[in-house]
């Protein structure tokens, strides 16, 4: 029955012939990129509330101005509201009854590492053209989506397109620090308006190549859930004093201790949800023993979660995680702190709640005197997209169209994205992919050194969203 299983297992019949592609002038949309990278339009403010180095809040005018001169045709068709420091712009539909669609992207990025600069091929913000690429901070994260969204709608402008829903376009200008500022206020603006879209889109996923040993094929994993966000904090207050007679138990070590524990004691894993869906639409392209094992996850899953919970890569997607990330004691070198204070970062696995991690983080310390509570952000995992709706099957098509050689499989977004802000107006939910191929080198280079998107992505990039805007707003 397990053979059988593995042999029946097919693929999906996609719903539609592929769309044909448009012509993209791929060096054109590198110079335009060039441009647009190098504002250094870094995130202004810390979660912290502070202002981070190299931050410069004119940037993102500078970039205003810019993207106006480079899109003239986009611009004269949409009208272009700025909230806060980000931008909303509105297309309008032939039908004002129709539900409109939105598409998101965010104008900042984040901080070039202080002492890394001289690590990269061409600096960070020069926006070099060379060997086939683009280089600079956000060519990736996420200056391909606000220039692949407004190269979308210029070449369909200048086409004599005109959409039957109203298109909208949200760029954030702070969602490398949470959005709250940004894709927050622009949502509460668009719900007191009463819009509803019909679905949102923002980055998320891409195409991965090598995801899998033995899958031949590059995988388009479509975000359709976001793991939810727990900052906690364990205090402690003790017995101080001159280090010359210390206590039996310090307060340092009494909070390593618990925060030692909770490492160790781990949440468990399980496929479920968005990631359950990524492998049930990956198991036709494997191997034959994983597929065996795949095909059979009513027998297998535990097996199978605890394998992707020994991999880093993987971990995230299978359970809540628990990263410790400060620890903040002591003034002096020869006095006892009285007071330890330690910060744990939880991202949430959907189905386990804030409550649950609070609860969980309780029991594992198992020390009454350690003071839990939310630090700062704490929020849900976001509900699952809609996978059976027509949302959901134009994204597959229109994936199927520009990347024919790619699986497409939903799957669950380990960070956040300014679309969670979006997706509680939506009637089919919120989508997550950015329009390029990532290989493990590539994905390194997000947030790190040497950033860079090939040409050749770009041409995909504008074609792929110009084929979405097209045929969701009808």
């Amino acid at each position: 029955m397990l053979a059988v299983r593995a042999t029946i297992v097919s693929v999906p019949p996609v719903s539609g012939d592929p769309f044909p592609l448009p012509q993209v002038d791929a060096d054109a949309v590198a110079q335009r990129m060039s441009a647009v990278v190098r504002h250094r339009t870094i995130t202004v403010f810390a979660t912290t509330g502070e202002p981070q180095a190299g931050a410069d809040r004119a940037s993102f005018e500078r970039l205003r101005r810019t993207l106006a001169d480079l899109y003239p045709r986009a611009h004269g068709a949409m009208t272009l509201e700025l909230i806060e420091d980000s931008l909303l712009y509105t297309w309008p539909g032939t039908e004002a009854d129709a539900a409109p669609v939105l598409f998101a992207a965010h104008t900042d990025v984040v901080p070039v590492e202080p002492g890394t600069e001289s690590d990269w091929t061409h600096p960070p913000f020069s926006g070099a053209i060379e060997d086939g690429y683009v280089w600079g901070r956000g060519t990736i994260d996420d200056k391909l989506g606000t220039v692949g969204l407004l190269e979308a709608v210029e070449l369909l402008v200048a086409r004599g397109y005109a959409p039957r829903r109203t298109v909208l376009i949200a760029l954030g200008h702070d969602e490398e620090t949470g959005g709250k500022a940004g894709a927050a206020t622009l949502a509460q603006e668009l719900e007191r308006r009463g819009v509803k879209p019909w679905f949102a889109f923002d980055e998320g996923g891409a195409v991965i190549t090598d995801m899998l040993p033995g899958i031949d094929k590059p995988v388009a994993l479509v975000g359709v859930a976001e793991k939810g966000y727990a900052t906690v904090e364990l205090s402690l207050q003790g017995e101080g004093g001159h280090s010359n007679m210390p206590p039996s138990r310090s307060t340092i070590g009494r909070l390593g201790e618990a925060v030692a524990r909770l490492e160790a004691d781990k949440f468990p894993t399980e496929a479920r949800g968005s990631t359950g869906l990524m492998l049930d639409a990956i198991t036709p392209h494997t191997p034959w023993l994983w597929r065996l094992v795949l095909a059979n996850r009513w027998l297998f899953d535990p097996l199978i979660a605890w394998s992707l919970g020994t991999q880093q890569a993987s971990n995230a997607s299978v359970r809540t995680t628990t990263a410790v990330t400060r620890f903040d004691a002591g003034v002096a070198d020869n006095v006892v702190a009285s007071r330890a204070r330690a910060i744990v970062n939880f991202r949430l696995l959907p189905g386990d709640s804030v409550q649950d991690v609070l609860e969980h983080v309780v029991d594992v310390i198992d020390d009454s005197e350690i003071e839990v509570r939310c630090a700062g952000e704490c929020r849900e995992a976001t509900p699952r997209s809609d996978i059976d709706g027509e949302a959901f099957a134009l994204v597959r098509r229109v994936l199927n169209s520009v990347y024919p050689d790619a699986v497409v499989a939903p799957y669950l977004v380990i960070g956040g994205t300014d679309v969670r802000y979006y997706q509680p107006l939506t009637e089919q939910g919120a989508f997550r992919f950015l329009p390029v191929r990532l290989s493990p080198n590539d994905r390194a280079r997000m947030h790190g050194t040497d950033e860079r998107i090939a040409i050749e992505d770009l041409r995909s990039a504008v074609q792929f969203y110009a084929l979405l805007v097209e045929h969701a707003a009808g």
